[in-house]
């Protein structure tokens, strides 16, 4: 497995994870909608998200190291189609939220729409990615 992919499969772990607790702990709240304390559970999971795939990225890179600087043109071109998956959905998402944003919707809604398209598009990107690496990557 090179290291692009180890890269998206704790990509995938993660996002899934730290989303996953946060719905969660939004799920506690669900009868108090709109007015849910979801702020700070929000910056805290992407804290999370952002700490944890640090450290497992570094540790990825301790234990093979050789293949962390090894790239080829296949990784490069499965890199960037994964990412241009995952921008249209971000930037789909992202006009949603733009969308309520005019209508004025309440800014819990706003901001879980905004997180969504931020961690679906990781996580779409990086499915993308590993299928591609699994299945086989047919170039344009």
């Amino acid at each position: 497995m090179t290291y692009a992919e180890k890269s998206a499969w704790i990509l995938v772990v993660v996002t899934v994870g730290v989303y996953g607790i946060y719905l969660a702990g939004l799920a506690a709240q669900m009868n108090e909608l709109p007015d849910v304390a979801y702020e700070q559970a929000l910056l805290w999971s992407v804290a999370a998200y952002i700490a944890a795939t640090i450290v497992l990225h570094i540790l990825a890179g301790i234990l093979s190291p050789k293949a962390a600087d090894q790239e080829d043109q296949r990784d490069k071109e499965i890199y960037r189609f994964g990412e241009y998956v995952g921008q249209y959905f971000s930037g789909t998402v992202a006009f949603a939220a733009l969308l309520m944003a005019l209508a004025e919707w309440d800014h819990f809604w706003i901001a879980n729409t905004i997180y969504v398209a931020f961690g679906g598009a990781v996580l779409l990107a990086n499915v993308v990615k590993i299928v591609a690496y699994r299945r086989g990557f047919q170039q344009w």
